[in-house]
């Protein structure tokens, strides 16, 4: 018994050594975050970048932003945007970055808005992110490296669970299948007949009502422990518009996504030769015209396929500010149950920085803070 305890001691040990700075703390147990965290070199998160300066259309896939293939090593995810950033190099090509450099890239890329951009980096970032370091990885988690048996904790990413990444994405799987960060070709195949049958061959906002429609009618009837409540029951609704926000071209600018170029974003990482991003600052608009056109409210599957229960404790768009409520009490809340130190001090930071990317208070939402003031 005693060898076996040395034994196990040896193997945390370890994996706390080959703990990368990219990885995510969220969820670690409070032994973990004792080893782990003294071996971080703590980077004070700086004051998020302000809007750019230039929001005119303009060639973003040129000399200074090549595409490049993948190198060893280098990590992808979830998101195409981000993968595609990181592809042309608006983003470190590794996959590794800090949410400032997110914050630049999503605006010089896609010209996104500034409190939006602010707004969706720092809530991946707090639950993907390692808020220690100020690293965030855009790929989806892994097993820790060390030695066997696996350790119980994963790397960070955009990959947990029901939050950026979830449950009825368009072109990546439910996790219940296992494989819910790489592109899905069969789902794209979907994608590609709704564009067909509802956009004369074009993405647009009325196939986006149509295909979220029926993805999420597909996780509730193959999907037992599909999840559909706040925050992956907004983030759903604005996956479905971004590409029609982003990924057209500046000087089309009519709100229609051709499949060759979708296949680019989503497939490849890559931008079209010669391709310009939208004139102006984009944000999420049209996001509540597809839920309009199929109204569901927050739920999930029980256990069982066709389970689909409300959860009245979840925000949707009625109720806005809970959803920042939610997303602090509860999301990060039960991440960082009772965070010290460092670790204390840049979620507080984090903290605030998502807080002010919803508005602050203009926003009509008072800012709450989970472990007191």
């Amino acid at each position: 018994m005693r060898t076996f305890s040395i034994l196990s001691a040896f193997i945390f040990a370890a994996r706390v050594l080959a703990f990368p700075s990219y990885a995510s703390l969220a969820g670690l147990s409070s032994r973990e975050l004792e080893e782990i965290v003294p071996t971080l070199q703590f980077k004070p998160p700086p004051t998020p970048p302000g809007p750019i300066n230039d929001t005119s259309t303009k060639l973003v896939n040129d000399a200074a932003h090549p595409w490049k293939p993948l190198r060893p090593g280098d990590i992808r995810g979830p998101c195409p945007g981000l993968n595609t950033l990181a592809s042309h190099g608006y983003l470190p090509r590794n996959g590794i970055a800090t949410p400032t450099q997110i914050i630049t890239a999503v605006q010089e890329g896609f010209n996104m808005e500034n409190s939006l951009a602010v707004f969706v980096t720092y809530a991946a970032h707090l639950v993907d992110g390692n808020v220690v370091t100020n690293e965030l990885s855009i790929g989806g988690k892994s097993p820790l490296t060390g030695p066997d048996p696996p350790a119980p904790a994963s790397v960070g990413g955009l990959n947990t669970h029901a939050v950026f990444e979830g449950d009825s994405s368009m072109t990546r799987g439910d996790a219940f299948f296992g494989n819910n960060h790489d592109f899905n070709a069969t789902l794209f195949k979907q994608f590609v007949d709704y564009s067909n049958r509802f956009g004369a061959g074009k993405y647009n906002l009325t196939v986006a009502a149509e295909l979220r429609h029926q993805r999420i009618q597909e996780s509730i009837a193959t999907n037992p422990t599909f999840s559909f409540v706040s925050p992956r029951f907004f983030t759903a609704f604005a996956e479905s518009v971004f590409p029609v926000r982003f990924f057209v071209d500046g000087r089309q600018d009519d709100g229609q996504l051709d499949m060759d170029t979708a296949v680019g974003f989503f497939r490849d990482s890559r931008m079209p030769n010669g391709f310009f991003r939208p004139n102006g600052p984009q944000g999420g608009s049209g996001a509540i015209d597809i839920f309009n056109a199929y109204p569901i409210k927050p739920g999930y599957n029980n256990g069982t396929v066709n389970s689909y229960t409300f959860d009245p404790t979840s925000a949707d768009f009625s109720t806005s500010c809970l959803l920042y409520y939610n997303f602090v009490n509860q999301t990060i809340k039960s991440l960082y149950p009772e965070p010290k130190g460092v670790l204390l001090q840049a979620l507080n930071k984090n903290l605030d920085y998502f807080y002010a990317g919803l508005g602050g208070e203009p926003s009509g939402c008072a800012q709450v803070f989970p472990w007191g003031t």
